[in-house]
């Protein structure tokens, strides 16, 4: 029974040794490597794109549930009468953005206004290179510059960003632009120390040796997930709140925010080139998903040893799931920020705290074999817990309370 679960797991490791096994008779051996990309490419852009598709229904039909509305569920099938509760509403979404109209202003950079969506797709697209979605399943395996790969494509996406502002030629694009520039840079420090915490405890910046670093079994059944640690705990729900900013979702959806006149930095761009933002803007959501899962919550590893039967890849694929819909019910949720509050709660609470998180992750590692786990652990997070709540009172005292008025 272990070999077929052994089997089932590395089935898709298999069929691409397989598949290069007898394409090496036929093919010359200086295309084999570019077969070898082009097999580990594929599934990612079957999976990750359609999985997009079925987030955006999801989403709809999520989101009017919890705001006591309908959601898409009508489109089915084409051609046919079978609605599928409406699941084929991406289909119609697709076709309509394919064959609408694609109006440039007349004084855009053209070329720029062209190239602005493709600059910012082709590097969300590399950074699910460098995650490991199984056992042995990493497409691009840097040993020691795994993750600094990751952050290095995901900065470059603020030049896109302003390519699109500035190519526009609309004053209000171009401001959309620098608010969206603004946001990501701020977040990007805590984001990075976030992770900085678990390649301090890994000693690796290899995702796939992370992963490995959690493969410990703690009890007798528990694998030690960082999660499971003050710091990793802490470090994770730092890591989703800078990971929302990153991937402009609630509450902070500023740079593009459906209750205003314009929609940011891409106000001027329509039809397939808007589609394309659209899903540069999903897939950096779950590739910083993925990466979330790599450094906080095992990678491919299981809860519990004893479910370590499960393919490696489903565990990976489910823990994505569970953070997507955790995104979707926050956007149903959360009010979205003001501007102020959004930068002020960037430098004047997560920094400090990732910082504090920092050091807490250090007297930890340091601690391992001089002090016992219980009092780590009490230690730990009371280290965290005061300064929580003081930065949280003095956050709190200086944004204030929102309040609604209504008109009369």
């Amino acid at each position: 029974m272990a070999e077929v679960f052994q089997a089932i797991d590395q089935f898709p490791v298999t069929l691409k040794t397989w598949l290069l096994g007898h394409a090496a008779g036929v093919m010359p051996e200086w295309a084999l490597p570019l077969l070898s990309a082009a097999l580990s490419i594929t599934p990612i852009l079957a999976v990750f794109p359609l999985l997009f598709a079925l987030t955006t229904v999801i989403e709809r039909k999520g989101l009017g549930r919890i705001q006591n509305r309908r959601g898409p569920n009508r489109v089915g099938i084409p051609l046919t009468n079978i609605r599928l509760a409406g699941f084929g509403q991406f289909i119609a979404d697709g076709i309509k953005s394919l064959t609408k109209e694609d109006i440039v202003p007349r004084s855009a950079d053209k070329v720029v206004h062209f190239l602005a969506p493709i600059a910012l797709l082709i590097p969300v697209l590399l950074t699910y290179s460098v995650l490991p979605f199984g056992r042995n399943m990493v497409p691009l395996d840097l040993p020691q510059t795994g993750l600094l790969f990751f952050f290095a494509l995901g900065a470059s996406t603020e030049l896109s960003v302003f390519m699109a502002g500035w190519s526009s030629r609309n004053k209000y694009s171009l401001l959309g632009a620098m608010r969206a520039i603004a946001q990501m840079v701020s977040y990007e420090i805590p984001l990075i120390l976030s992770a900085l915490t678990v390649v301090m405890i890994a000693g690796t910046l290899s995702l796939s040796g992370i992963v490995e670093s959690q493969a410990e079994v703690r009890f007798g059944f528990l694998h030690s997930w960082h999660l499971f640690t003050p710091w990793g705990l802490v470090g994770f729900f730092l890591f989703l709140t800078a990971a929302a900013a990153e991937a402009n979702r609630t509450p902070f959806d500023l740079p593009e925010a459906e209750s205003e006149i314009i929609a940011g930095y891409f106000t001027e761009y329509s039809g397939f080139k808007f589609a394309i933002f659209f899903l540069a803007e999903y897939l950096g959501l779950f590739a910083m998903c993925g990466l979330g899962i790599t450094l906080f919550l095992g990678g491919w590893l299981p809860p519990f040893k004893f479910l370590g039967f499960i393919p490696s890849w489903c565990w990976f694929l489910g823990k994505l799931v569970a953070l997507i819909l955790l995104f979707i019910w926050l956007r149903g949720t959360l009010p979205r920020l003001r501007t102020d509050q959004l930068m002020g709660f960037a430098w004047k609470f997560l920094l400090p705290m990732t910082l504090i998180n920092l050091f807490v992750a250090g007297l930890w590692h340091l601690s391992v074999t001089s002090v016992p786990m219980t009092v780590r652990w009490i230690g730990g997070f009371a280290l965290l817990a005061i300064p929580y709540w003081l930065l949280g009172r003095g956050f709190e005292a200086k944004v204030g309370k929102r309040e609604y008025r209504f008109a009369n």
